[in-house]
């Protein structure tokens, strides 16, 4: 269990990309690791497929220097995510810790509005022209990293997404 010991927060609002949420969730705990569902607030959400997330804190009440990592898992949610400014803070918070921070699909977007976005970055084509205007190169790849940034394009990257997920938060907790 390589990620025994370490907390990592994954985003959730109305909307989140099923799979992109459960499964990151499940192999963090699969490693050993502590999850937490952080959200606006700790009322259950409805994922983009239906399934109940129940978010266990709200984002103003997370301390990032608690954390190792964050996902931001996409979906209509980073639509939500993005316009609340404890959000923003807990992101921007991480990322200058230096951690990892995993990115999927939509979730570029709360990365722009957090303006975390490095040279290069993937997702879903909806947010390709949004990722380029953000100052990235887009790149069309399943997964990949970009400094502490993680990348992941969409629901059929998940297992490279996640393999390229696990092992920053390895090599980081080392």
């Amino acid at each position: 269990m390589r990620l025994s010991g370490r907390t990592y927060a994954v985003l959730v609002a109305d909307g989140v990309e099923d799979l992109e949420y459960w499964v990151p969730v499940m192999r963090l705990q699969e490693e050993g690791a502590t999850v937490i569902s952080v959200g606006s607030d700790t009322e259950p959400h409805r994922g983009k497929g239906g399934l109940r997330v129940q978010a266990e804190v709200t984002a103003d009440a997370v301390d990032a220097a608690r954390l190792d990592g964050l996902v931001i898992p996409g979906g209509w949610a980073p639509d939500k995510m993005r316009r609340d400014p404890a959000i923003l803070a807990l992101v921007r918070a991480v990322h200058a810790r230096g951690l990892p921070i995993g990115i999927i699909c939509h979730a570029g977007s709360v990365a722009i509005s957090a303006g975390i976005v490095g040279d290069r970055a993937t997702g879903s084509l909806g947010i390709k022209d949004d990722l380029v205007n953000a100052g990235a190169e887009w790149v069309d790849e399943a997964a990949f990293r970009d400094g502490t940034l993680v990348w992941g394009r969409v629901v059929a990257d998940i297992p490279d997404f996640t393999r390229e997920l696990v092992a920053a938060f390895v090599e980081a907790a080392a």
